[in-house]
C-alpha cells in the first residue's frame, strides 16, 4: 500500500504514469471517446465511474506538465462549430482548468483547445488513454509529461 496516492489512480495507471517519459502524451477521455480503437500503439486504462475532471486532479497531483517546451502542454478537445449553439460551453472545461490551476504555476495559461479530428490524430500517439466515465460530451483532454 501506499499513501498519497488519489484514489482515482489504479495500479494500471500508475504503473503507466511511471513508465511516461519527458513528452509522451497521456489522453483522459470521455465515454464517448474510442479509446480502444484510438490507443492501439498505446496503454488503455479503464477508469468506469470516474469523471474526466476528477481524474485529471488525481493525475495532475503526481505527474508534471511540460511547460517548459510546450505552449500547451494541456489541450482541451474544442466543440465542432457546428454543435457551438446547441452544446455551448462544457461544464467540464471550466472543471479541468481549475483542476491545472489548483496544480500548474503557469495556470489557465498552460491549457489550449484543439478541434476533434485533430485530437484524434494526436490521441492516436499517446502513451497511455484512460477511458472515464466523463458523460459529459466534450469531456476529453490531452496532457503532456513534463519533467520536475
Amino acid at each position: 500500500m501506499l499513501k498519497g496516492i488519489p484514489k482515482c489512480i489504479s495500479p494500471t495507471l500508475l504503473k503507466a504514469l511511471a513508465d511516461m517519459g519527458h513528452g509522451d502524451l497521456l489522453v483522459i477521455a470521455d465515454d464517448f471517446y474510442p479509446s480502444v480503437s484510438m490507443a492501439k500503439n498505446g496503454i488503455t486504462v479503464d477508469a468506469d465511474g470516474i469523471g474526466a475532471a476528477e481524474m485529471l486532479d488525481g493525475i495532475l497531483q503526481l505527474m508534471p506538465l511540460d511547460t517548459d517546451y510546450e505552449e500547451h502542454p494541456v489541450l482541451i478537445m474544442d466543440v465542432m462549430e457546428e454543435k457551438r449553439a446547441e452544446i455551448g460551453r462544457p461544464k467540464v472545461w471550466d472543471d479541468f482548468i481549475e483542476a491545472v490551476k489548483k496544480h500548474e504555476p503557469k495556470g489557465e495559461s498552460c491549457v489550449g483547445f484543439i478541434d476533434r479530428f485533430s485530437f484524434y490524430e494526436k490521441g492516436k500517439t499517446a502513451f497511455v488513454t484512460i477511458s472515464t466515465g466523463e458523460r459529459q460530451p466534450y469531456g476529453c483532454v490531452i496532457l503532456q509529461k513534463g519533467v520536475m
